[in-house]
């Protein structure tokens, strides 16, 4: 697909997000409403997020309506016109818990990819910074649509593990979370220090722009690392899947390549 399709793509992502911000923050200092769990009694839902996923399906099926639509709330749906091979990944509120909380680390993201299941566009959104990152797959990494200055990208990359600051998180599944406890205890002491923020997202996001090292997780999904690991990628860090093991599900790792393989290791 061509680049033009990808900034059109990127302009739609954008307004997707920025749709759903409003609905998030129209909600966030008022009582938490529709409250229900998923997967645990610690994996929570509520009206905002099928509000924010709502407002993005309804201007995608205002914009793209030949496109298909995969959501964290709403699951998958075919698209409503003559298909288009583009499929929208979207992550209505990643950080449901800090949202109620109260907690300022939760962000929106939306990305489309292609038939391939290859991500065309992307954009993490932060509606409490107004910050927004974004790329598309043949362009640079961009904020709140401007190129990264030096003056706004963070300190120059770790060089070495032992000085590395490494974003993660975990599972909501209590024996699951035992477990990634013996992988944290392998890696914390071999880096700078972990970084939990709660919003895969954000975690990747900030990786991309040179606020974390690197960042691994297991058992995320799809909307919560389609526009984060374009981003990544974008940037110039290495993609790696984490494989199914020792009773812990799928993830993803994201480094620069002086860190990654010693990384890999560690969580692999």
């Amino acid at each position: 697909m061509s680049a033009a399709l990808e900034e059109e793509l990127l302009d739609v992502a954008c307004a997707a997000a920025r749709a759903a911000a409003d609905e998030l923050l129209d909600r966030y200092d008022h009582a938490v409403e529709g409250f229900a769990t998923k997967t645990s009694a610690t994996d929570p839902v509520s009206d905002a997020d099928r509000a924010a996923e709502a407002a993005i399906r309804a201007l995608l099926a205002q914009r793209r309506p030949g496109d298909a639509i995969l959501g964290e709330e709403g699951g998958e749906t075919l698209a409503a016109g003559a298909p288009s091979g583009v499929r929208w990944v979207v992550d209505p509120l990643d950080g449901t818990v800090n949202y109620l909380f109260r907690y300022p680390q939760w962000s929106v993201s939306v990305a489309a990819e292609d038939a391939d299941g290859t991500t065309l566009a992307g954009v993490v959104l932060d509606p409490l910074r107004d910050e927004e990152l974004s790329a598309t797959r043949s362009g640079g990494v961009l904020r709140n649509r401007a190129p990264i200055s030096t003056s706004v990208a963070a300190r120059p990359r770790a060089a070495t593990l032992d000085v590395a600051l490494v974003a993660t998180g975990f599972a909501y599944d209590a024996a699951v979370r035992a477990r990634q406890a013996e992988v944290l205890g392998r890696v914390l002491p071999r880096v700078r220090d972990v970084r939990r923020g709660g919003s895969a997202a954000i975690d990747l996001a900030w990786t991309a722009l040179g606020r974390c090292d690197a960042y691994w997780e297991r058992g995320v999904k799809t909307w919560d690392v389609a526009a984060g690991a374009l981003l990544c990628a974008r940037a110039g860090l290495e993609l790696h899947e984490l494989p199914p093991a020792d009773g812990l599900s799928a993830g993803l790792l994201a480094a620069p390549p002086a860190l990654a393989g010693e990384l890999l290791a560690l969580v692999g």
